[in-house]
C-alpha cells in the first residue's frame, strides 16, 4: 500500500518505519528535509511539498508537534487536503486539543475526505518497539480500515468514540502525565531537603502505591542528570496550555493543570525545553542552561 506520512520527528520517524519495514511503499514529507533522509534511503519517496503527498496517496498520516502545524500543512498554501482524491482517509496523530479536531474534521468532510483523530500514548521508546497506543476518535469502519497499520505501528488501538474524543482521551492522559512529574519532582525535592538521598527516595516511592508507573522510566535520568528527550519538555507544556483551553470552553475549574503548567513554564524558560519532560526536576533544583 502506498502511505502518504507528513511529520518526521521523535515519534513520526520511527512510526513511519515500522510501516516501511512491513513493506509498505511511502511517500513523506518534513519541513526539515534532511529527517527524511534514511526512509527515503530505504525506498521512500520524498516529497517537497505537503500537496505533492496528496498527489500521490489515499491515505495520509501526521504526526506534528502543535494545531498551528497541523492547520498548515492541511488547509494552508501547500496543504494537501484540497489535493486528495475523492473519499480518502486522514489520520491525524498529533497531540492537538478536541476542539481544533472537530475544525479538522469539518474541513476534511467539506473537501470529500474521511478523518480520524488517532493520538499515541507513549514516548522515544514505545515508537521505537512499535509498542504505542493508539486513542482513536471517529467511525469505525475508518477505524477497521487502518487497524492493521496501526498494529504496525503500536501494541493496542482503543476506538474511544466519535471524532474529538481521540484526542480528548490524550489530552487527560498527558495532563496526568505531566502533573506526576512535576509532582514526584517536588517530592523529590523535600525529601532531599530533610536528608533523604536521591536513591533512597526513587526506591521507596517508586515502588510504592503513589508514584504513576512511567515514573521508574525516569528514575536513571533524575540521578544522573541525563536529560535527552523522550518526551521533550516543551511539549508537555503545550499540552498542558491545550488542556487549559479546553477546560476554558468546558467551562471546566482544573487549579491542579494550571499550577502545573506554571510549573513547566519557568522549566522552558530556564531553557530546558528541548530536553526530556523529566527536566522540570531542574526549576526545583534551582538550575540554570549551562
Amino acid at each position: 500500500m502506498k502511505i502518504g506520512f507528513i511529520g518526521l520527528g521523535i515519534m513520526g520517524s520511527r512510526m513511519a518505519a515500522h510501516l516501511q519495514q512491513a513493506g509498505h511503499e511511502l511517500v513523506v514529507y518534513n519541513r526539515t528535509q534532511s529527517r527524511a533522509d534514511e526512509l527515503v534511503e530505504k525506498g521512500a519517496t520524498r516529497a517537497t511539498t505537503p500537496e505533492e503527498v496528496a498527489q500521490q496517496c489515499r491515505l495520509v498520516f501526521t504526526m506534528l508537534s502543535t494545531p498551528e502545524a497541523v492547520e498548515e500543512v492541511t488547509i494552508g498554501k501547500d496543504g494537501f487536503l484540497k489535493a486528495l482524491p475523492g473519499n480518502s482517509l486522514w489520520v491525524n496523530c498529533s497531540t492537538v486539543n478536541p476542539s481544533f479536531t472537530l475544525k479538522m474534521a469539518q474541513h476534511a468532510k467539506k473537501m470529500g475526505q474521511r478523518f480520524l483523530d488517532a493520538p499515541v500514548s507513549g514516548s522515544l521508546m514505545p515508537a521505537e518497539k512499535g509498542e504505542l497506543i493508539f486513542l482513536v476518535g471517529g467511525d469505525a469502519a475508518d477505524v477497521e480500515q487502518v487497524r492493521e497499520l496501526l498494529d504496525l505501528m503500536g501494541k493496542e488501538v482503543i476506538h474511544v468514540g466519535d471524532h474529538g474524543q481521540g484526542s480528548g482521551m490524550k489530552m487527560v492522559n498527558n495532563m496526568m502525565l505531566a502533573q506526576a512529574m512535576a509532582s514526584f519532582a517536588e517530592a523529590l525535592k523535600l525529601g532531599t531537603a530533610l536528608g533523604i538521598s536521591e536513591e533512597m527516595l526513587c526506591q521507596t516511592l517508586l515502588d510504592g502505591p503513589a508514584a504513576a508507573p512511567f515514573l521508574k522510566l525516569k528514575q536513571p535520568k533524575l540521578l544522573n542528570r541525563e536529560f535527552s528527550p523522550q518526551f521533550p519538555l516543551e511539549w508537555a507544556h503545550k499540552d498542558l496550555h491545550l488542556a487549559g483551553v479546553t477546560a476554558y470552553e468546558q467551562n471546566v475549574a482544573l487549579p491542579l493543570l494550571h499550577t502545573a503548567k506554571e510549573v513547566y513554564a519557568q522549566a522552558k524558560e530556564a531553557g530546558f525545553g528541548e530536553e526530556d519532560l523529566s527536566a522540570v526536576y531542574r526549576v526545583f533544583l534551582k538550575e540554570e542552561k549551562k
